[in-house]
């Protein structure tokens, strides 16, 4: 486990003061993780960092979890509760402790539950919740530092091994879920802890969904399957998609692979520093429609990226952020015809100092087995 770091921490801390805040109420457990080392879902039970501006910050966690806190490094108060008891007030108590009054709290507003908020509220009546600190954590984990960019690059490498174990297991008459679990099965087996998402396998027209889910269908010969999977490395995900073809595709299979494969690359080619989101969305997009198929891209081209396989920001059309060297997101056109059939191809990347490079390296042209 990578052992905890103060500066990011300073650095939301400073954000606080700068904004005249008594404190952030921290709820996203991936921001936790962000800011601590610490990784945890707590589903249920409540896991809450309190960072103040005139105080030590602390830990609220299930009791359960207060051990492996303590191995990340953690320096300062952590409180533990046990499932029977109030864990809210609890929390709320240890705050007044610090802060009686406070005048200005901070909330993650896009993850606080409103019951929870009801309950803060309750507590502290007379304060102000109008800051959402949401953007703040967004930008501030934007920018990826060169352990994280090493990170994703090994989460990367594991991506594309994966790819190739399922690949292998290709075979027609196999469903969709057996071709998964050996891929998951033989990345597993090299030890690699977890999948980022739940491997997504799907063929033939079964792929025109591109938000459907691995399922018992049987693979068909002559079509094409398509594979989008992620691999975790030390808190950090990668996020891949490659459609490749088992047996012989037909002329219009492989026409809808190449017109994406080449909106990919030209994408991808096309970010560097200094030239915005929506226009490396532009670019792909303009490929696609020229081809005739604008109708069955259905969705933004990519998507942030690093502890989360979605991030901020979108890479859309009407998004002017500016690229910077540090960002990391998806480039995944994809082409959906319902029906018919489906095509994704999806590297992520993160932008350099003169253009981008990839997490991963799977041949990207339409592969036959």
């Amino acid at each position: 486990m990578t052992k905890f770091n103060e500066t990011r921490l300073n650095k939301l801390r400073q954000s606080i003061v700068d904004n005249k805040l008594d404190f952030a109420y921290i709820s996203d457990f991936k921001t936790i993780q962000y800011l601590t080392t610490f990784g945890s879902n707590p589903y249920e039970r409540i896991l809450a960092m309190i960072v103040f501006a005139d105080h030590g910050p602390f830990i609220f966690a299930p009791a359960l979890e207060i051990e492996v806190v303590k191995s990340s490094g953690w320096p300062y108060d952590l409180y533990g509760y046990q499932d029977n008891e109030d864990g809210l007030q609890m929390i709320y108590d240890h705050i007044k402790e610090r802060v009686a009054n406070p005048k200005r709290i901070a909330t993650e507003q896009g993850n606080l539950t409103l019951a929870r908020f009801n309950r803060l509220h309750d507590n502290f009546p007379e304060a102000d919740y109008s800051f959402d600190l949401t953007p703040i954590v967004e930008h501030q984990r934007l920018i990826k530092d060169a352990d994280e960019i090493a990170k994703l690059d090994q989460a990367g490498k594991d991506a594309d091994l994966a790819f190739a174990a399922g690949f292998k297991a290709l075979k027609a008459g196999k469903t969709e879920l057996q071709i998964a679990a050996e891929l998951e099965f033989a990345t597993k087996n090299r030890n690699v802890t977890e999948m980022s998402f739940g491997t997504l396998v799907q063929t033939a027209e079964h792929a025109a969904d591109p938000h459907g889910e691995t399922s018992d269908l049987p693979l068909k010969d002559n079509a094409l399957v398509l594979f989008d999977l992620g691999t975790v490395y030390k808190g950090y995900i990668s996020d891949a998609s490659r459609t490749v073809a088992l047996g012989q595709p037909t002329d219009h299979m492989r026409e809808v692979h190449e017109v994406v494969l080449q909106a990919q690359l030209a994408a991808q080619a096309a970010v560097k520093p200094g030239v915005t989101a929506a226009s490396i969305d532009k670019i792909a997009r303009d490929i696609i429609t020229k081809a005739g198929f604008g109708q069955y891209f259905i969705h933004r081209l990519g998507h942030g990226m690093g502890m989360s396989e979605h991030e901020y920001p979108s890479i859309m059309a009407g998004n002017d952020l500016i690229l910077e060297p540090g960002m990391c997101f998806s480039i995944e056109p994809g082409v959906y015809i319902p029906g018919d059939l489906g095509v994704r191809i999806e590297d992520c990347i993160h932008v350099t100092a003169d253009g981008c490079l990839p997490f991963t390296h799977m041949d990207k042209k339409l592969q036959l087995f």
